[in-house]
Order: structure tokens, then sequence, then C-alpha cells
């Protein structure tokens, strides 16, 4: 029998959704796979309804519907301060999973290098091994999550270096990468003659007074940017599975063959749908801002009454927790028995780092008031219940 490929036998599962099923198992609050538990909104439902009858029902062009694309640019043009072609510079992927993966198949070799920062979220570095590229880890460094530069363009200017990914805000940490920690990448990416693909699912989940920079808004980096993001996050809607790359019509031209032998196409009736989102005012993004705000404040004022150690996101919707003094060797194990002890679910952080790093767990705040309320309550008596 031949032997399976040996790619594949570098990464486990997703850990993050293996929480997930552990949950269900003992019935626990899942406060570890980021997928909120309200409802997308209204005029989008509602628009589904009338696509569930009119259609459309097959396929889309496979780079994505154009009235979804003309959306897309429209929202986008002003904040990433483009203007982009919804013709030729944008390709709709069936998520931010598949825009990532299809973003570093079409910028690199079996055999390049990928800048990566850790915490990672996890797919970043199965994407680079699936493309037979090797990943360069340069850490995010606790409790600021901040990098050393030094550090960054040793990585950067390792032979065959060929891209760099930065998820901002950054899963799972909740580091909003400030403009001078931009602008030093950017320098790295002219000076290293690197691309840069980006992940900005939470670019509308940020915490004042910090303030989310699209990268390829900086002077130089449109040219060598792929912005990944999707609409699960902001719009509350993670199982539509809509996502996109927006770049230059050279890349997304090789892009869109990437795409098409992967997925063919994102779903038409979605896309469709979708379009009431995407021409929501201001003010859906502004109330959104706040709403995740009051709910870092709430989760994160419980946790600190509750004598957890963590740094307070400045974006995104997660929390890394410091349980090392429970004295667990693997936190993998914590992470199971808070299921099981506790109820409530985590995701055991050592599964975003490239190194043994066992003293961190990640908790997501993406649900109500009520089930946020009611982990903090299982929550008490933490440390007793784990030692018990």
């Amino acid at each position: 029998m031949q032997e399976l490929s040996w790619r594949t036998s570098r990464f486990t599962d997703s850990v993050i959704r293996r929480m997930t099923r552990i949950c269900m198992q003992h019935d626990a609050i899942n406060l570890s796979q980021g997928f909120p538990d309200f409802d997308p909104p209204r005029v989008i439902e509602d628009r589904l309804a009338e696509v569930a009858y009119k259609g459309p029902h097959q396929y889309a062009i496979t780079w994505g519907a154009p009235n979804f694309r003309a959306a897309l640019a429209a929202k986008q043009s002003p904040r990433m301060g483009l203007d982009i072609d919804p013709e030729t510079q944008i390709v709709v992927t069936c998520g931010s999973t598949e825009a990532m993966m299809c973003s570093v198949m079409t910028v690199t070799n079996p055999g390049d290098r990928v800048v990566i920062f850790t915490p990672f979220y996890e797919n970043y570095g199965a994407d680079t091994i699936l493309c037979g590229a090797e990943p360069t880890y340069v850490e995010l460094h606790a409790p600021t999550f901040t990098f050393d530069e030094a550090e960054l363009e040793r990585a950067c200017a390792r032979p065959g270096t060929k891209a760099l990914i930065l998820c901002n805000p950054s899963n799972p940490c909740g580091h909003v990468f400030t403009r001078s920690e931009l602008e030093f990448i950017a320098k790295l990416a002219q000076k290293y003659d690197l691309w840069v693909i980006t992940d900005e699912v939470y670019e509308h989940i940020v915490y004042a007074p910090h303030e989310h920079i699209y990268f390829a808004s900086l002077p130089g980096m449109a040219e060598r940017t792929l912005s990944c993001s999707s609409l699960s996050k902001t719009y509350s809607m993670t199982g539509w599975r809509l996502g996109y790359v927006i770049a230059p019509a050279e890349v997304i031209d090789r892009a869109r063959k990437v795409h098409d032998f992967l997925t063919v196409g994102a779903a038409a009736p979605l896309m469709e749908a979708a379009v009431a989102g995407l021409t929501l005012p201001q003010s859906y993004y502004d109330e959104m801002a706040a709403m995740y705000t009051r709910k870092r404040d709430l989760f994160c004022d419980g946790l600190r009454d509750l004598g957890f150690s963590f740094t307070e996101p400045e974006g995104a919707y997660y929390v890394m927790a410091d349980v090392s003094e429970l004295g667990y060797a693997d936190d993998y194990d914590c992470a199971v028995d808070l299921i099981r002890k506790v109820g409530v679910g985590t995701v055991p952080c050592s599964c975003f780092y490239d190194k043994p790093e066992h003293r961190f767990v990640r908790f997501h705040f993406a649900k109500s008031d009520e089930v946020l309320k009611s982990a903090l309550d299982r929550l008490d008596g933490w440390r007793e219940k784990m030692r018990a």
C-alpha cells in the first residue's frame, strides 16, 4: 500500500472545531469556536427569503456574481483608499478560509518560505504546508502581543522568503497593529520584495481608541497586497461561507484560476441575498462596534472579577487567558477539564503556536449577554472546580 501524503502528517485536525464537538458531548457553553449566537441583519434575512423562491439557484460566474462584486467594491473602496475595479480586482471565495488558501497558492511555489506571526489562526500554517512552502514563525510577545523588529527582519531576510501573512485585528490575541508597526512591515515588504497576504475578517470589530488600518492603503502596498476577508463576522453569518480576495488585476487573474479549481464558486443565492448587507449604511458598523465593545467589557470585567489574568483585546472578539497557575503540563488537558468540570468551552492556545506554549486558553465573547453571564456564573470558583 502506498503511503499517504507526508504534508498532511505535519498538522492536526482543527483543534478549534474539535473543542466544539467536545462541548456538545458535555453540554457545555461553547466559547471556543468563534461564531455568534445571534442572527444576521434582518434586511439580509428578508432578501434571502425572497431569493429562496425567485433565485438564482444555479452557478454564478465563477469568480463571483457581478452585483455582489459591485456592491463589495463600492463598500471597500473608500475604506481601503483604493479605486477597486469589481471586474478585475475581486474574486469571491467560499469563506475567508478559501480566500487565504487561494492567496497562498497564488503567490508561492514549493520550497518558498512564508512569514507568519504567532500566535496564529491555525489555518495559516496548514495552508502554507499544503502549498509545499515552509512557514517561518515570528512571535507576538505576550502580554502586549507586539513583535520585535529585529526578529521580524531576520525572518523576512531568510533566503527563499516569498510572502508574509498578516492577521489584523489578530485572532487569537486581539492585537490591532498600529500604523508604525504596519509601516515597518511595509518597509520590509519592499526591502525584501515580499507579497503580503492579509486576513482582515475582524476589520469592523475594533475597540476605541484603536483603529483598523488596511495594509493595502499604505503607500506602495496596494501592488503587493492580497487583502482577504469575509462577511462571516461582520454580518454574523459564518455558515454562509462568503469570502473574497482583493488584489491587483494581474494577481486576481491568477487567483481566479486557483479558485476555479478549488471550489468553482460561492453559493449564488447567498451572494444575491448578501448584497443587502454590503449596502447597509455606516450606522450599522458603528452600532456593531458599540455592541461588541459592550460585550467585551461585560465579559472581561467578569473574568477580572473572577481572578483571571489576561490582556484585554484591542480588536476581534477573543480573550487569551493565562491559566498556568492551575499547573497543567498541557493546556489541551486543561481546556478539556474546563469543559468537563466547569461547563465552559475554550481553545487551548498551544494550537496557535509553533513551539511548546501551554499557558493560555482562548475564550470568545460573540454571544448573547445571557450566555456570557451564564458562562461567567459557571466560571465562578473555577480554581476550586478544576482542582476538585
